[in-house]
C-alpha cells in the first residue's frame, strides 16, 4: 500500500531545508539548551555562514538525506532530522533530530517527525535498520526512542562531560522487521 503522502504526518511535514531556513537555524545554534541536546560539540553559538557550511545546501549525496520539520499549516521550521551516511549495501543508516525552538519540545512533533522519517527509510529507502544515539542526560528523547520501538544496544561509557559530570551516550537500533510488529508502519 502507498501511504497518502510518504513526508506526512499527523502534526508536520518533511521538506527540503532552504537557504531562507538557515536564519532559524542560526538562532538555535544560539541556543546552548538546544546544542546540548543536539551536539556532543561545546555549545558554541554559530554565525549564519557557518551554519550555512554545516549543512550545505549547495552539495547533494547519494547517501544523506536533511529534512526541515515543518507544522502542516506553516512553512516555518521548526526541527531538522537527518539520515546521515546511508551504507547501501547494508541497508543501515543513522537518524538524528532536532527540535530547534523550545517551545516546540515537548509538544509531540518529534515523534511525528520521527515516525515520519521512519516511514520514509523503510518504505521508500528500503533500509533494515536505522540507529542512533542519544545522550544519557536526554530522558525525553529516549523515552521517545524507546516508544518508536528502538532497542537500546550498548552505550559509549562516559563519553560526554556536561557541567563537570561524565554521561553515557547510548546506542540505539530498529530493525524493520521490529517497526513493522510494532504496526507504526501504516500510514497516521
Amino acid at each position: 500500500m502507498i501511504a497518502p503522502n510518504l513526508l506526512r504526518g499527523d502534526k508536520v511535514r518533511l521538506t527540503a531545508v532552504t537557504p531562507g531556513d538557515m536564519s532559524a537555524v542560526t538562532q538555535w545554534w544560539s541556543d546552548p539548551d538546544f546544542l546540548r541536546l543536539y551536539n556532543s560539540q561545546p555549545a558554541a553559538p554559530r554565525n549564519e555562514d557557518q551554519i550555512s557550511r554545516r549543512f550545505d545546501l549547495s552539495q547533494t549525496s547519494p547517501d544523506n538525506f536533511l529534512f526541515a520539520i515543518r507544522l502542516l499549516d506553516d512553512d516555518a521550521i521548526i526541527g531538522l532530522l537527518e539520515f546521515d551516511g546511508v551504507e547501501w549495501s547494508n541497508r543501515t543508516t543513522f537518524v538524528s533530530i532536532g527540535i530547534g525552538e523550545a517551545g516546540h519540545r515537548g509538544q509531540g512533533y518529534g515523534r511525528d517527525a520521527m515516525r515520519t522519517a521512519l516511514r520514509f527509510a523503510f518504505h521508500e529507502l528500503n533500509l533494515h535498520r536505522v540507529c542512533l544515539t542519544v545522550f544519557g542526560y536526554n530522558e525525553p528523547a529516549i523515552a521517545l526512542y524507546e516508544g518508536l520501538g528502538f532497542v537500546r544496544e550498548g552505550a559509549y561509557r562516559e563519553h560526554i562531560e556536561r557541567d563537570g559530570r561524565r554521561y553515557d551516550m547510548h546506542i540505539f537500533g530498529l530493525l524493520r522487521p521490529e517497526w513493522e510488529s510494532r504496526g507504526l508502519h501504516e500510514p497516521h
